[in-house]
């Protein structure tokens, strides 16, 4: 299981914080509920493309000794199964869907360069197949704005709120990701089986 690490800070000063385990220790298991302390369980690592960042970061991981379950604490900064930056994300999607500009524009505005015509483009179609459910979440935390389409009335609540703080409650809160999950996990974030079909069981 993932949980958000409330981290304010660049991406070196996370790394520079990551080696005291107590820092933001859980006292409880966020899965089975267990009152007691989870256990320091090392790291894994994985790639991140910041505005002013590009390289591997570590990300710590508890265990709990009860239901023997790892949790993972993602800094918040970062979108789950996503390689870039939430910032990044969002500098690109206001850039295009709400400024205007094309999907070239759009990516030099998000530092650093990226392929737009595959990551942007990928972006994009998973935030507008997200932008209806973005707003019912959205709701609790600012007024709707008056928009023509869910994907604005999406983005200028994004902007309003902020995007990390918008993250930090979808995530945390009712386990929503910012651009949908992935079709291989549950709305949850967990693992889902699918039939022959491949509807989601």
């Amino acid at each position: 299981m993932q949980i958000l690490h409330l981290f304010a800070g660049s991406v070196q000063q996370y790394n520079e914080q990551l080696s005291n385990p107590d820092a933001h220790r859980h006292s409880r298991c966020p899965q089975c509920q267990t009152k007691r302390p989870l256990r320091a369980h090392g790291f894994y690592t994985r790639t991140l493309i910041d505005t002013a960042f590009d390289g591997v970061i570590r990300v710590r991981r508890y265990l709990c000794n009860a239901c023997q379950r790892t949790v993972s604490l993602l800094p918040e900064f970062i979108l789950p199964y996503l390689r870039s930056s939430l910032m990044v994300i969002a500098l690109f999607l206001v850039a295009h869907l709400l400024g205007g500009q094309t999907l070239e524009a759009a990516a030099r505005s998000a530092p650093p360069p990226m392929p737009y015509y595959q990551r942007g483009q990928f972006w994009i179609r998973r935030f507008r197949a997200q932008a209806g459910a973005l707003c019912a979440a959205l709701a609790a935390l600012t007024r709707p704005t008056p928009a023509s389409d869910f994907v604005h009335r999406a983005l200028t609540m994004l902007e309003s709120t902020g995007w990390i703080a918008a993250h930090r409650f979808l995530f945390a809160g009712v386990r929503c990701h910012l651009l949908g999950w992935p079709r291989g996990l549950a709305p949850d974030g967990r693992r889902a089986a699918f039939s022959s079909a491949g509807a989601p069981a």
